[in-house]
């Protein structure tokens, strides 16, 4: 369209037709608008009205001549880059206009800000104005914002923050625009947020009062009013009795994508690279590609969004003896990249059901808004604004799975998760048993999951008297369960669950995705309780072992009647008093790294030889890796292999990358080892949770990585609401106010680079290496000296070439040893240094400026005052001297290296040949080398020979602390070493197990808000799963003989 006439005079004709033309084009191309933009120099596109109303603000004040591109009215965004704008203001000042110059909205953009876009507008000034008369560096805006990231980084009270602004305005010169309450901060940062809806729900978990409801004062299904009774049993009309608050998720959508960076990120999935047999991402998973192959136009765009829901109840009171109990529901997006998707700024909160009591299988009432908004996501939504590729497109979504304990697992999939079909995904085949005297279900029978030809499969007296001869139930599809739940089954099923209107559900191979957090903890905890005989968790007592009479098997363990105490015989997985105290003493002892759990020490009960309150992250480092050290010296072989291999599977089912092809021996290894723990376990010990393991392989090889799926991250999550909760009498409002608001601090955050984002944590401490304590200025031996700086000659790559060139020149000098490599390497050491710092002198002389300038000084050598330090910091790992350790309840002082070195046969071997090994060591002094323009730190350690290395047969690696080796090459690289620490191994006095600390790729970073990611991936044991073939020739069938032996009876009153 010819836009010349807008320059043309307003009493022209030209501009009279101009007008029209473009009031028309305005109309057709916003046909669901009353109301539209006015493009007049007043106005200048912040305010809506009347096409009567502008016509004349364009003939009385005339149009804005900068508007070139009608975005606001229904041209398509024209591409430009920052580049090519003329800013005159300075780079600070271009920062604070980002809301005015860098968003580019249109009219359902718009309305995404607050229900009154005056008070948009008004903040959009505010981003332009100073803070104070001649300011330049802060405005209104850009202050506010950076005090409001403060306040939702550290948890501040309204009250705190409202006596900050006060001060921070006296403070300030006369004029400042800061704030003087929290109320009025609020609301300037809510016109940039995006809002939420209230919505009536009956008290009873009805219905939702809206849609066809929306005006009704009572419930239709249970007659009960809408309003609040008072405590006059009057009711108060226009009080709901119950609240939900509604999160639009749409807007919010729309909203990650005009913004450059996460729009991009949100591609991360299409762009990577990904390797065969490898998942490290659900975007590897079949789960992913099955929405791909059954519907393309969904999978060919990068864009559309793959989702996960969670929802759990938590106490947002501070008193633990308050049943109140909140539950929120979350989105996470897939989209991006491992780093990001788990992380607080992407959980997008979107309803929030009220208490006092949980929703449970009414959940679905409360879902209806949430499944709306998805079915249109599913259909598209058009004209979603990418910033990173500058255009509009349309946007789907679909929903992959629900992430939730096992009860909301219920809850939200509509099974029974209790009783004789408990099991979501055996169904009607659940292979349960009712104890009779336990009175409760216990579910054994997993020789079914056995090899056809599987001995295990034989035997009788060891199991439930009886052969296996049944196939593994085929796990339930979505459409059978559709089809069971339409024709009336109530037996595994209590609701058609809500998800089924989404019309790809049924499709999908997992709807509702088991939780390992919940499940390690609970078999931890059942481990810990039976062997430890913690009462209330304790799988053990009369009742189970007269079940075992009942099942005919291991009746030799019956409980023996007296007087006024009955005995028990020990079994296979009870431990002695001395074998408890050995186990608790164990743990006790455990100094672990910091970051890595809680204080063990703290959770220990020395004179009740048990471990108490257990969390789920320490349950986890139980299974990970300290529980199999901890019963080293305890039980009879059989079952603590069994348990071990418990805890090696947790290990591996863990781990960030699956390789797929291992998946199968996995499979067939758990199978296996919940056989063992059958075998040498009462059948009490066996609740849903320890079955469900049997299926995590299944969910692992369709869904990825369990991290993706587990509910750390919401835990964590929730916590965070509960501390947004201000005012006890109120706490869902003050989660809903405070969630917009954040929301409104991490738009603005995107487009101020200086402020730091609340919900990712900083990823700059992962590269940062600094002291963390004061040093010692000491001369040192030259020996040492020597030693260390040789080292970081030998391990600088400018430096390579020159050892290349020495080791050619002694070969020269001395032809007679040219082929004695040892004696080379030694001669080598011993005179390097000095013919490098000769060489650079020479080439110094010759060509000044043909030498780097770290070369330079680098063979010119340190400085003979090092610095000696406690602690230091090295790429956001801690570590300490041992010295330091030995006064702390944490260790971190052992480091492990992987090098090249030569290794010999004999000491008569002259020529040694080149291999990778590994080198276990403790750091004695940190060493910060001064070369004057730089320094570089060094660990002194005390590296272990390898006389005091072994690796068994379950492949631990113990070491001998007290052998050491390698005097002559003490130092390493601070930056080359990996982090362990060493536990006490029980069973052998004076060895220690060697233990790796977890794996922190994808920017973890220890902290309170990501504790549960530092634990994502423990090293594995080299050696796999122990064998257990042998098992029948040791003990046999445990027909005849199941009582322990030197084990003491157990007497209950």
């Amino acid at each position: 369209m010819d836009k010349a006439w807008m320059h043309s005079d307003r009493r022209s004709k030209a501009y009279e037709f101009g007008v029209e033309a473009f009031l028309n084009f305005a109309v057709e191309n916003l046909l669901t608008a009353t109301h539209i933009r006015c493009p007049c120099v007043k106005c200048v596109n912040l305010k809506l009205f009347g096409v009567g109303i502008i016509r004349d603000h364009l003939y009385f004040n005339g149009i804005d001549q900068s508007y070139k591109n009608w975005t606001f009215h229904g041209e398509p965004w024209e591409a430009t880059t920052n580049a090519s704008r003329n800013v005159e203001e300075d780079d600070g000042h271009s920062r604070y206009s980002f809301v005015s110059e860098e968003i580019d909205m249109d009219d359902n953009d718009f309305g995404d800000f607050g229900s009154d876009p005056y008070e948009f507008a008004n903040v959009i000034g505010d981003g332009d104005q100073p803070v104070y008369p001649g300011c330049r560096k802060y405005t209104k805006l850009s202050a506010l914002v950076k005090l409001y990231n403060l306040k939702a980084k550290h948890g501040m009270s309204d009250v705190c923050f409202t006596e900050l602004l006060i001060l921070q305005g006296d403070l300030l010169p006369e004029g400042n625009t800061i704030p003087t309450s929290m109320y009025e901060a609020k609301k300037t940062l809510c016109a940039l947020g995006l809002s939420y809806e209230k919505m009536n729900a009956c008290p009873n978990d009805c219905i939702l009062y809206r849609k066809e409801y929306e005006d009704s004062t009572n419930c239709p299904t249970c007659g009960i009013s809408r309003w609040k009774q008072g405590k006059d049993s009057i009711l108060k009309e226009g009080v709901p009795a119950k609240v939900v608050w509604y999160f639009p998720p749409i807007p919010r959508f729309k909203r990650m994508f005009q913004s450059h960076e996460t729009a991009k990120s949100l591609t991360w999935h299409a762009a990577r690279k990904s390797i065969d047999g490898q998942m490290s991402h659900p975007a590897d998973s079949p789960s992913w590609k099955l929405l791909d192959d059954k519907w393309p136009e969904f999978g060919n765009e990068p864009r559309n969004l793959r989702l996960a829901l969670s929802s759990d109840g938590f106490n947002p009171h501070s008193s633990l003896s308050s049943r109140y109990s909140c539950w929120p529901v979350i989105l996470v997006t897939y989209n991006l990249p491992p780093w990001l998707c788990m992380k607080r700024k992407f959980m997008m909160l979107t309803l929030l059901i009220s208490g006092p009591k949980q929703p449970g299988n009414d959940i679905d009432v409360y879902l209806e808004p949430l499944i709306d908004d998805l079915k249109s996501l599913w259909v598209g939504i058009r004209g979603v604004y990418d910033a990173h590729n500058g255009e509009y497109f349309t946007l789907r979504a679909a929903l992959m799975w629900t992430i939730n304990d096992f009860p909301a697992y219920g809850n939200l999939s509509g099974c029974v998760v209790k009783g004789y079909k408990a099991c979501p995904i055996c169904g009607d085949d659940t292979p349960s048993h009712r104890l009779k005297n336990g009175h409760k279900i216990c579910y054994i029978g997993h020789r079914k999951w056995l090899p056809i030809n599987h001995p295990y499969r034989r035997q009788r007296a060891a199991f439930n008297g009886k052969p296996e001869y049944g196939i593994p139930p085929e796990p339930l599809t979505g459409e059978e369960v559709l089809h069971m739940v339409e024709n009336g089954d109530r037996v595994c099923w209590k609701k058609k669950s809500i998800f089924f209107d989404l019309e790809y559900w049924k499709y999908l191979p997992v709807r509702h995705a088991l939780d390992v957090m919940h499940i390690e903890k609970n078999v931890c905890d059942s481990i810990i309780g039976t062997l430890l005989e913690i009462p209330g968790k304790n799988k053990d007592g009369i009742a189970a072992r007269l079940d075992l009479l009942n099942m005919g098997v291991k009746t030799d363990l019956q409980p023996q009647y007296g007087g006024r105490r009955t005995r028990l015989p020990p079994g296979p997985w009870n431990l002695s008093r001395a074998e408890k105290r050995e186990v608790c003493n164990s743990f006790y002892g455990m100094k672990v790294p910091e970051g890595y759990s809680s204080n063990i020490k703290n959770l220990v009960s020395l004179q009740d030889s048990r471990l108490l309150g257990l969390k789920s992250h320490d349950c986890h480092t139980l299974m990970q890796q300290l529980l199999p050290v901890g019963i080293r010296s305890v039980l009879e072989k059989p079952a603590r292999y069994a348990i071990t291999r418990l805890c090696f599977f947790f290990n591996a089912i863990c781990a960030k990358t699956v390789d797929v092809s291992k998946l199968d021996k996995l499979e067939e290894d758990v199978v296996v080892t919940l056989c063992l723990l059958e075998k040498y376990f009462p059948p009490s010990f066996f609740d849903i949770m320890v079955h469900l393991v049997v299926h995590l392989v299944r969910e692992v090889r369709l869904c990825g990585p369990v991290y993706f799926r587990w509910m750390y991250p919401f835990e964590r999550y929730m916590k965070v609401l509960k501390g947004y909760v201000q005012n006890r009498t109120r706490p869902e409002g003050c989660i809903a106010e405070r969630y917009i608001a954040e929301e409104a601090v991490e738009f603005c955050t995107l487009h101020l680079s200086d402020v730091s984002k609340v919900g990712v944590p900083s990823s700059q401490k992962m590269g940062v290496s600094k002291p963390l304590s004061g040093c010692t200025v000491s001369v040192v031996d030259q020996d040492l000296l020597n030693q260390a700086h040789l080292y970081v000659l030998e391990n600088t790559e400018e430096v390579l070439p020159y050892i290349e060139q020495h080791m050619i020149h002694i070969k020269t000098a001395y032809p007679k040893f040219r082929k004695r490599t040892k004696w080379l390497q030694d001669k080598h050491n011993s005179t390097f240094i000095q013919w490098l710092r000769f060489k650079v002198q020479s080439e110094l002389e010759e060509d000044n400026n043909g030498v780097p300038e770290n070369l330079r000084w680098l063979a010119a050598g340190p400085n003979m005052a090092v610095p000696l330090y406690r602690s230091y910091l090295i790429k956001g790992i801690k570590f300490n001297i041992k010295a330091q350790d030995d006064v702390r309840t944490t260790q971190n002082s052992g480091v492990y290296l992987l090098a090249q070195t030569m290794q010999v046969a004999s000491a008569k071997d002259k020529n040694p040949i080149l291999s990778n090994m590994g080198f276990y060591g403790v750091i004695q002094e940190i060493w910060d080398l001064d070369y004057q323009k730089f320094t570089i730190p060094v660990f002194r350690c005390d590296w272990i020979d390898s006389s005091g290395l072994v690796v068994d047969e379950l492949g631990f690696t113990l070491v001998d602390l007290s052998k050491i080796g390698h005097r002559n090459d003490q130092f390493v690289l601070a930056s080359q070493v990996k982090q362990i620490f060493f536990v006490d191994d029980p069973m052998h006095r004076g060895w220690s197990v060697v233990l790796s600390m977890p794996n922190r790729e994808y920017n973890d970073v220890i902290g309170d808000e990501v504790l549960g990611d530092v634990i994502i991936e423990c090293e594995p044991f080299t050696r796999g799963m122990p064998n257990v073939d042998t098992f029948d020739e040791l003990v046999g069938e445990l027909g005849g003989q199941n009582i322990r032996d030197g084990c003491e009876d157990i007497w209950i009153e």
